[in-house]
Protein backbone atom coordinates (compact mmCIF):
# COMPACT_ATOMS: atom_id res chain seq x y z
CA UNK A 1 0.00 0.00 0.00
CA UNK A 2 1.21 3.46 -0.78
CA UNK A 3 2.72 5.40 2.12
CA UNK A 4 3.93 8.87 2.80
CA UNK A 5 6.70 10.49 4.72
CA UNK A 6 7.53 13.64 6.57
CA UNK A 7 10.97 14.95 7.53
CA UNK A 8 12.97 14.65 10.79
CA UNK A 9 13.64 17.41 13.29
CA UNK A 10 17.35 18.14 13.71
CA UNK A 11 19.10 18.86 16.99
CA UNK A 12 16.36 17.55 19.28
CA UNK A 13 17.15 14.56 21.48
CA UNK A 14 13.72 12.96 21.51
CA UNK A 15 11.23 12.37 18.68
CA UNK A 16 8.03 14.39 18.93
CA UNK A 17 4.92 12.41 19.64
CA UNK A 18 3.24 14.94 17.38
CA UNK A 19 4.90 13.47 14.32
CA UNK A 20 2.75 13.08 11.29
CA UNK A 21 2.27 9.34 11.71
CA UNK A 22 -0.17 9.41 8.84
CA UNK A 23 2.87 9.22 6.62
CA UNK A 24 5.60 6.73 6.15
CA UNK A 25 6.33 3.06 6.57
CA UNK A 26 7.98 1.76 9.77
CA UNK A 27 11.38 3.07 8.75
CA UNK A 28 10.42 6.46 7.40
CA UNK A 29 8.01 7.10 10.28
CA UNK A 30 11.05 7.93 12.38
CA UNK A 31 11.19 11.21 10.49
CA UNK A 32 9.68 14.14 12.33
CA UNK A 33 7.13 16.79 12.08
CA UNK A 34 9.05 19.76 10.76
CA UNK A 35 10.27 18.48 7.43
CA UNK A 36 14.01 18.12 8.11
CA UNK A 37 15.84 15.19 6.58
CA UNK A 38 17.12 12.08 8.27
CA UNK A 39 20.52 11.22 6.74
CA UNK A 40 19.64 7.55 7.16
CA UNK A 41 16.60 7.91 4.95
CA UNK A 42 16.65 7.60 1.15
CA UNK A 43 17.07 10.85 -0.70
CA UNK A 44 16.64 11.91 -4.29
CA UNK A 45 20.31 11.19 -4.88
CA UNK A 46 20.10 7.57 -3.77
CA UNK A 47 19.52 5.98 -7.14
CA UNK A 48 20.85 8.44 -9.70
CA UNK A 49 23.84 6.29 -10.58
CA UNK A 50 21.66 3.25 -11.22
CA UNK A 51 20.41 2.30 -14.67
CA UNK A 52 16.62 2.25 -15.08
CA UNK A 53 14.90 -1.03 -15.87
CA UNK A 54 12.45 -1.72 -18.66
CA UNK A 55 8.85 -2.02 -17.38
CA UNK A 56 8.52 -5.18 -19.48
CA UNK A 57 10.68 -6.96 -16.92
CA UNK A 58 8.19 -6.25 -14.11
CA UNK A 59 5.22 -8.56 -13.63
CA UNK A 60 1.93 -6.82 -12.89
CA UNK A 61 -1.15 -8.48 -11.45
CA UNK A 62 -4.36 -7.11 -13.05
CA UNK A 63 -6.34 -8.21 -9.97
CA UNK A 64 -4.15 -6.35 -7.47
CA UNK A 65 -5.70 -3.39 -5.65
CA UNK A 66 -2.59 -2.34 -3.69
CA UNK A 67 0.32 -2.15 -6.12
CA UNK A 68 3.79 -1.84 -4.60
CA UNK A 69 6.63 -0.99 -7.03
CA UNK A 70 9.06 0.46 -4.51
CA UNK A 71 12.76 0.71 -5.41
CA UNK A 72 12.43 -1.15 -8.70
CA UNK A 73 14.69 1.22 -10.67
CA UNK A 74 11.76 2.27 -12.84
CA UNK A 75 12.82 5.10 -15.13
CA UNK A 76 9.55 5.74 -16.95
CA UNK A 77 5.93 5.25 -15.96
CA UNK A 78 4.43 3.03 -18.66
CA UNK A 79 2.60 -0.23 -19.19
CA UNK A 80 0.38 0.16 -16.12
CA UNK A 81 -2.89 0.08 -18.06
CA UNK A 82 -3.60 -3.47 -16.84
CA UNK A 83 -3.99 -2.20 -13.27
CA UNK A 84 -7.64 -1.27 -13.68
CA UNK A 85 -8.52 -2.45 -10.18
CA UNK A 86 -5.69 -0.62 -8.44
CA UNK A 87 -6.71 1.60 -5.54
CA UNK A 88 -3.18 2.40 -4.34
CA UNK A 89 -0.01 2.65 -6.39
CA UNK A 90 3.40 3.12 -4.78
CA UNK A 91 6.29 4.10 -7.06
CA UNK A 92 8.54 5.47 -4.35
CA UNK A 93 12.34 5.36 -4.59
CA UNK A 94 12.62 4.92 -8.32
CA UNK A 95 14.25 6.91 -11.14
CA UNK A 96 11.11 8.53 -12.51
CA UNK A 97 11.58 11.94 -14.08
CA UNK A 98 8.07 12.61 -15.38
CA UNK A 99 4.51 11.89 -14.26
CA UNK A 100 2.83 10.30 -17.29
CA UNK A 101 0.74 7.43 -18.63
CA UNK A 102 -1.56 7.21 -15.62
CA UNK A 103 -4.71 8.32 -17.43
CA UNK A 104 -6.33 4.87 -17.43
CA UNK A 105 -5.98 4.40 -13.65
CA UNK A 106 -9.04 6.48 -12.82
CA UNK A 107 -9.89 4.32 -9.78
CA UNK A 108 -6.72 5.22 -7.89
CA UNK A 109 -7.25 6.54 -4.36
CA UNK A 110 -3.57 6.83 -3.36
CA UNK A 111 -0.52 7.63 -5.48
CA UNK A 112 2.98 7.60 -3.98
CA UNK A 113 5.86 9.08 -6.00
CA UNK A 114 8.13 9.79 -3.04
CA UNK A 115 11.88 9.96 -3.75
CA UNK A 116 12.15 10.20 -7.51
CA UNK A 117 13.48 12.88 -9.86
CA UNK A 118 10.21 14.58 -10.85
CA UNK A 119 10.41 18.25 -11.80
CA UNK A 120 6.76 19.04 -12.52
CA UNK A 121 3.28 18.14 -11.33
CA UNK A 122 1.42 17.17 -14.51
CA UNK A 123 -0.78 14.61 -16.26
CA UNK A 124 -2.91 13.85 -13.21
CA UNK A 125 -6.22 15.21 -14.50
CA UNK A 126 -7.89 11.81 -14.93
CA UNK A 127 -7.21 10.73 -11.35
CA UNK A 128 -10.30 12.49 -10.05
CA UNK A 129 -10.89 9.92 -7.29
CA UNK A 130 -7.43 10.44 -5.78
CA UNK A 131 -7.54 11.09 -2.03
CA UNK A 132 -3.84 10.92 -1.20
CA UNK A 133 -0.85 12.14 -3.21
CA UNK A 134 2.80 12.05 -2.14
CA UNK A 135 5.42 13.68 -4.36
CA UNK A 136 7.90 14.32 -1.54
CA UNK A 137 11.66 14.23 -2.11
CA UNK A 138 11.59 15.30 -5.73
CA UNK A 139 12.64 18.49 -7.56
CA UNK A 140 9.34 20.36 -7.78
CA UNK A 141 9.41 24.14 -7.87
CA UNK A 142 5.67 24.86 -8.02
CA UNK A 143 2.33 23.51 -6.90
CA UNK A 144 0.41 23.28 -10.15
CA UNK A 145 -1.95 21.27 -12.37
CA UNK A 146 -3.89 19.69 -9.51
CA UNK A 147 -7.21 21.47 -10.14
CA UNK A 148 -9.09 18.29 -11.09
CA UNK A 149 -8.09 16.44 -7.94
CA UNK A 150 -10.91 17.89 -5.89
CA UNK A 151 -11.26 14.80 -3.68
CA UNK A 152 -7.75 15.06 -2.24
CA UNK A 153 -7.59 14.67 1.53
CA UNK A 154 -3.82 14.41 2.03
CA UNK A 155 -1.10 16.11 0.01
CA UNK A 156 2.59 15.53 0.77
CA UNK A 157 5.20 17.72 -0.93
CA UNK A 158 8.06 17.47 1.57
CA UNK A 159 11.62 18.33 0.55
CA UNK A 160 11.23 19.89 -2.85
CA UNK A 161 12.17 23.37 -4.09
CA UNK A 162 8.72 24.93 -3.83
CA UNK A 163 8.88 28.70 -3.31
CA UNK A 164 5.22 29.56 -2.83
CA UNK A 165 1.88 28.23 -1.61
CA UNK A 166 -0.49 28.47 -4.57
CA UNK A 167 -3.21 26.76 -6.63
CA UNK A 168 -4.87 25.02 -3.69
CA UNK A 169 -8.22 26.77 -3.75
CA UNK A 170 -10.03 23.71 -5.15
CA UNK A 171 -9.21 21.45 -2.20
CA UNK A 172 -12.22 21.94 0.04
CA UNK A 173 -11.82 18.36 1.34
CA UNK A 174 -8.08 18.55 2.05
CA UNK A 175 -7.32 17.55 5.64
CA UNK A 176 -3.51 17.33 5.67
CA UNK A 177 -0.98 19.51 3.84
CA UNK A 178 2.74 18.77 4.22
CA UNK A 179 5.14 21.37 2.79
CA UNK A 180 8.13 20.90 5.08
CA UNK A 181 11.66 21.46 3.78
CA UNK A 182 10.94 23.73 0.88
CA UNK A 183 11.75 27.38 0.10
CA UNK A 184 8.48 29.01 1.16
CA UNK A 185 8.70 32.55 2.55
CA UNK A 186 5.04 33.52 3.06
CA UNK A 187 1.98 31.71 4.42
CA UNK A 188 -0.70 32.53 1.86
CA UNK A 189 -3.53 31.26 -0.34
CA UNK A 190 -4.99 28.86 2.24
CA UNK A 191 -8.45 30.40 2.59
CA UNK A 192 -10.17 27.65 0.59
CA UNK A 193 -8.84 24.84 2.78
CA UNK A 194 -11.67 24.94 5.28
CA UNK A 195 -11.41 21.20 6.06
CA UNK A 196 -7.69 21.32 6.84
CA UNK A 197 -6.82 19.78 10.21
CA UNK A 198 -3.01 19.44 9.90
CA UNK A 199 -0.57 21.91 8.34
CA UNK A 200 3.17 21.27 8.28
CA UNK A 201 5.49 24.09 7.17
CA UNK A 202 8.71 23.25 9.02
CA UNK A 203 12.13 24.10 7.62
CA UNK A 204 11.19 26.87 5.24
CA UNK A 205 12.01 30.59 5.26
CA UNK A 206 8.80 31.93 6.80
CA UNK A 207 9.18 35.02 8.98
CA UNK A 208 5.57 35.73 9.97
CA UNK A 209 2.53 33.81 11.19
CA UNK A 210 -0.29 35.13 9.01
CA UNK A 211 -3.21 34.33 6.70
CA UNK A 212 -4.46 31.42 8.83
CA UNK A 213 -7.83 32.89 9.82
CA UNK A 214 -9.95 30.66 7.56
CA UNK A 215 -8.54 27.42 8.99
CA UNK A 216 -11.13 27.01 11.75
CA UNK A 217 -10.73 23.21 11.85
CA UNK A 218 -6.95 23.20 12.16
CA UNK A 219 -5.81 21.04 15.07
CA UNK A 220 -2.09 20.63 14.26
CA UNK A 221 0.21 23.44 13.12
CA UNK A 222 3.94 22.88 12.73
CA UNK A 223 6.17 25.74 11.70
CA UNK A 224 9.44 24.65 13.26
CA UNK A 225 12.82 25.78 11.96
CA UNK A 226 11.71 28.97 10.27
CA UNK A 227 12.33 32.66 10.99
CA UNK A 228 9.35 33.44 13.22
CA UNK A 229 10.01 36.09 15.87
CA UNK A 230 6.47 36.69 17.16
CA UNK A 231 3.54 34.43 18.05
CA UNK A 232 0.57 36.04 16.31
CA UNK A 233 -2.23 35.41 13.84
CA UNK A 234 -3.61 32.39 15.69
CA UNK A 235 -6.70 33.98 17.21
CA UNK A 236 -9.15 32.20 14.88
CA UNK A 237 -7.62 28.76 15.37
CA UNK A 238 -9.86 27.90 18.31
CA UNK A 239 -9.61 24.14 17.65
CA UNK A 240 -5.82 24.04 17.63
CA UNK A 241 -4.48 21.19 19.80
CA UNK A 242 -0.82 20.93 18.80
CA UNK A 243 1.45 23.88 18.06
CA UNK A 244 5.10 23.38 17.11
CA UNK A 245 7.25 26.52 16.99
CA UNK A 246 10.70 25.24 17.92
CA UNK A 247 13.92 26.55 16.35
CA UNK A 248 12.73 30.05 15.56
CA UNK A 249 13.57 33.46 17.03
CA UNK A 250 10.64 33.93 19.42
CA UNK A 251 11.33 36.06 22.50
CA UNK A 252 7.90 36.31 24.18
CA UNK A 253 5.11 33.78 24.73
CA UNK A 254 1.97 35.61 23.66
CA UNK A 255 -0.95 35.55 21.26
CA UNK A 256 -2.45 32.28 22.52
CA UNK A 257 -5.50 33.71 24.27
CA UNK A 258 -8.01 31.89 22.02
CA UNK A 259 -6.14 28.61 21.72
CA UNK A 260 -7.59 27.06 24.86
CA UNK A 261 -7.70 23.52 23.47
CA UNK A 262 -3.93 23.22 23.14
CA UNK A 263 -2.60 19.90 24.47
CA UNK A 264 0.94 20.26 23.06
CA UNK A 265 2.95 23.47 22.98
CA UNK A 266 6.48 23.37 21.61
CA UNK A 267 8.56 26.56 21.85
CA UNK A 268 11.91 24.82 22.26
CA UNK A 269 15.13 26.39 20.96
CA UNK A 270 13.96 30.00 20.85
CA UNK A 271 14.96 33.10 22.86
CA UNK A 272 12.26 33.08 25.53
CA UNK A 273 13.25 34.43 28.97
CA UNK A 274 9.96 33.96 30.80
CA UNK A 275 7.11 31.45 30.85
CA UNK A 276 4.03 33.66 30.72
CA UNK A 277 0.55 34.13 29.24
CA UNK A 278 -0.35 30.43 29.23
CA UNK A 279 -2.10 29.92 32.57
CA UNK A 280 -5.39 29.62 30.65
CA UNK A 281 -4.13 26.57 28.70
CA UNK A 282 -5.66 24.12 31.14
CA UNK A 283 -5.64 21.17 28.71
CA UNK A 284 -1.88 21.13 28.16
CA UNK A 285 -0.32 17.67 28.30
CA UNK A 286 3.09 18.39 26.79
CA UNK A 287 5.17 21.56 27.17
CA UNK A 288 8.48 21.89 25.35
CA UNK A 289 10.61 24.83 26.51
CA UNK A 290 14.14 23.40 26.38
CA UNK A 291 17.00 25.48 24.95
CA UNK A 292 15.65 28.86 26.01
CA UNK A 293 16.62 31.36 28.73
CA UNK A 294 14.25 30.48 31.59
CA UNK A 295 15.86 31.18 34.98
CA UNK A 296 13.05 31.78 37.53
CA UNK A 297 11.35 28.85 39.24
CA UNK A 298 8.27 30.98 39.84
CA UNK A 299 7.58 30.79 36.08
CA UNK A 300 6.30 27.25 36.58
CA UNK A 301 3.24 28.72 38.28
CA UNK A 302 1.94 29.40 34.76
CA UNK A 303 1.52 25.64 34.31
CA UNK A 304 -0.27 24.81 37.56
CA UNK A 305 -3.72 25.00 36.00
CA UNK A 306 -2.81 22.28 33.50
CA UNK A 307 -3.89 19.33 35.67
CA UNK A 308 -3.19 16.80 32.89
CA UNK A 309 0.34 17.98 32.17
CA UNK A 310 2.54 14.89 31.76
CA UNK A 311 5.67 15.98 29.88
CA UNK A 312 7.88 19.02 30.47
CA UNK A 313 11.12 19.82 28.69
CA UNK A 314 13.23 22.50 30.38
CA UNK A 315 16.78 21.24 29.84
CA UNK A 316 19.47 23.65 28.68
CA UNK A 317 17.83 26.60 30.41
CA UNK A 318 19.56 28.41 33.31
CA UNK A 319 17.13 26.53 35.60
CA UNK A 320 18.91 23.27 34.93
CA UNK A 321 22.00 24.44 36.80
CA UNK A 322 20.07 24.09 40.05
CA UNK A 323 21.18 20.83 41.74
CA UNK A 324 17.52 20.29 42.77
CA UNK A 325 16.33 20.78 39.18
CA UNK A 326 14.26 17.63 38.81
CA UNK A 327 12.94 17.67 42.37
CA UNK A 328 11.71 21.25 42.07
CA UNK A 329 9.86 20.48 38.85
CA UNK A 330 8.20 17.48 40.49
CA UNK A 331 7.11 19.55 43.48
CA UNK A 332 5.82 22.41 41.36
CA UNK A 333 4.03 20.19 38.81
CA UNK A 334 2.93 16.98 40.55
CA UNK A 335 1.06 15.60 37.52
CA UNK A 336 4.23 15.46 35.40
CA UNK A 337 5.44 11.96 34.52
CA UNK A 338 8.35 12.88 32.25
CA UNK A 339 11.01 15.56 32.73
CA UNK A 340 13.09 16.07 29.61
CA UNK A 341 13.96 12.64 28.20
CA UNK A 342 13.58 10.79 31.50
CA UNK A 343 10.45 9.33 33.02
CA UNK A 344 9.82 9.90 36.72
CA UNK A 345 10.16 6.82 38.91
CA UNK A 346 7.78 6.47 41.84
Amino acid sequence: MASQSVGELQEMEVDRRGDSEESGDDESRRKSINGDVDPNQPSTTTSKEESPVDMDTITLDPEEEDVDLVHCRIGKIEGLEVLQKAKTLSLRQNLIKKIENLESLSSLRELDLYDNQIRKLENLDNLTELEQLDVSFNILRKIENLERLTQLKKLFLVHNKITGIANLEHFSFLEMLELGSNRIRVIENLDGLTSLTSLFLGTNKINKLQNLDALHNLSVLSIQSNRITKIEGLQNLVNLKELYLSHNGIEVIEGLENNKKLTTLDIAANRVKKIENISHLTELQEFWMNDNQIENWSDLDELKNAKSLETVYLERNPLQKDPQYRRKIMLALPSVRQIDATFIRF
